[in-house]
C-alpha cells in the first residue's frame, strides 16, 4: 500500500516538473522545446518495458513522457508555426530510429569479463522487434495526427483557448495511439486487453487534464524577440 502511495505521489511530482520544464523552455526558445520533443520521444520509448503499480492498477512508466512529448510540439506549432512542429516530428521520428539501432549494436559486444552491467543492458535494450516496431510506428502516426488535429482546432477555434485546444487534441489523438499500441504491440500477450486500453487511456487523460490549463500561461514565458521572429 506504502509503494502505491509513493508512486502517486512520484506521479503529481513528475507532472509539475514536466510542467515547469515545458514552461521554461518555451521561455528559452524553439530549440529547447525541440530538445523536450526528442528525448520525450526517445524516453517514453526506453522506459515503456517498466510497469508500476498507480492507483491500485499495473501500468507503464511513460505515459508522462509522451504527453510532454506531445504538448512541446503543440507549443511550437502555436508560438512558432506548423512547419517547426512537422520538423520536431521528423528529428525525434530519426532520433528514434538511431536510439534503437545503437541499442541493437551496443548489445553486440562481448562484455569483458570484469564488467558487471551488460545483463542491466539486456533486459532494459532487447525488447521485442513487436513492441519495438509497434512502438515507434504509432508514436510517429500520433504525432502527425496531433499536428493536422492541432492545427484544425486552431483554425475552428481562432487561435483563441489554448488549453481547450490542447486537450481536446491530446485526448483523441492519444485514444487512437493507444488503441493501435496496444493491438499491434500486446494483443495475444496479455490476458485482458480491453482493461489495458482503458487504463492506460485513463491515465493519459489524467496528465493531459492536469497540464493543459497551465499552459494558458504559456504566453508570459515567451520573449518578445521570440513573436518578432514569427
Amino acid at each position: 500500500m506504502n509503494e502505491i502511495i509513493v508512486n502517486e505521489v512520484l506521479f503529481f511530482s513528475h507532472i509539475v516538473v514536466v510542467i515547469l520544464f515545458l514552461l521554461v523552455a518555451l521561455r528559452l526558445g524553439k530549440n529547447y522545446l525541440f530538445a523536450i520533443c526528442i528525448l520525450g520521444s526517445v524516453l517514453a520509448n526506453l522506459f515503456v518495458i517498466k510497469q508500476i503499480d498507480l492507483f491500485h492498477k499495473t501500468v507503464t512508466s511513460t505515459d508522462v513522457f509522451i504527453i510532454a512529448a506531445i504538448f512541446s510540439e503543440n507549443l511550437l506549432q502555436e508560438y512558432f508555426g506548423k512547419k517547426e512542429a512537422l520538423k520536431a516530428i521528423k528529428i525525434s521520428f530519426f532520433s528514434m530510429l538511431f536510439f534503437i539501432v545503437m541499442a541493437k549494436v551496443h548489445l553486440l559486444y562481448t562484455p569483458s569479463v570484469f564488467d558487471n552491467s551488460h545483463s542491466s543492458f539486456l533486459t532494459i535494450l532487447s525488447a521485442t522487434p513487436r513492441i519495438m516496431l509497434s512502438s515507434i510506428f504509432v508514436f510517429f502516426l500520433a504525432q502527425r495526427l496531433d499536428v493536422l488535429f492541432f492545427a484544425f482546432l486552431k483554425k475552428l477555434f481562432n487561435a483563441k483557448y489554448l488549453p481547450l485546444r490542447m486537450v481536446i487534441s491530446s485526448v483523441i489523438v492519444q485514444l487512437i495511439d493507444t488503441v493501435l499500441f496496444s493491438y499491434l504491440a500486446l494483443f495475444g500477450k496479455v490476458h485482458q486487453i480491453l482493461d489495458i486500453i482503458f487504463f492506460s487511456f485513463l491515465i493519459k487523460s489524467l496528465v493531459i487534464i492536469l497540464i493543459a490549463p497551465f499552459m494558458k500561461f504559456s504566453k508570459f514565458f515567451m520573449k518578445k524577440e521570440s513573436y518578432d521572429e514569427i
